[in-house]
């Protein structure tokens, strides 16, 4: 079988009234993704909508074993995060790429830009701000011509 790879883009702070509505959207997004053939799932690990992708994804592999979730690291020492969440999803991933050695300033786009090039669907939970990583993750994956699915975060 073909890897097909889906990513996520999303915001790091995901309203508290909106997270069990974020949460769905997104399992369903990536339910929809499994169902059109998709089994390679990457994660920035960054706190917000990528960690929740990531455990959606951890809990349908119980249901659908083939799948890969692949951990997407900006820099090392990022592997020592000190969140509980991020540390047992970590362990729960096929794979880990470390994009760069050591923090740079520019070492979030270089990871975003990392799973944009694996990926030919992206799933982006966006507020609509005008700046930022998620817009400009989002604008790569247009420039490639990804498909690209937008969770929009209503204010």
């Amino acid at each position: 079988m073909e890897n097909k790879t889906c990513c996520v883009t999303g915001h790091r702070e995901i309203p508290t009234d909106k997270e069990g509505e974020i949460r769905q959207k997104l399992h369903s997004e990536v339910l929809q993704a499994i169902n059109d053939g998709y089994n390679v799932f990457i994660s920035g690990f960054a706190d917000g909508a990528d960690l929740v992708f990531a455990d959606i994804v951890v809990q349908l592999k119980k249901q659908f074993p083939k799948l890969f979730l692949e951990a997407a690291i900006p820099y090392q020492s990022r592997l020592n995060a000190k969140s509980k969440q991020f540390q047992q999803l970590l362990m729960e991933c096929n794979g880990v790429e470390v994009v760069c050695e050591k923090y740079q300033p520019n070492c979030f786009l270089l990871r975003n830009r990392y799973m944009i090039n694996q990926s030919s669907r992206v799933i982006a939970v966006y507020d609509g701000r005008d700046k930022g990583g998620t817009l400009a993750t989002m604008r790569y994956a247009y420039c490639l011509e990804r498909d690209v699915r937008v969770i929009t975060i209503k204010k």
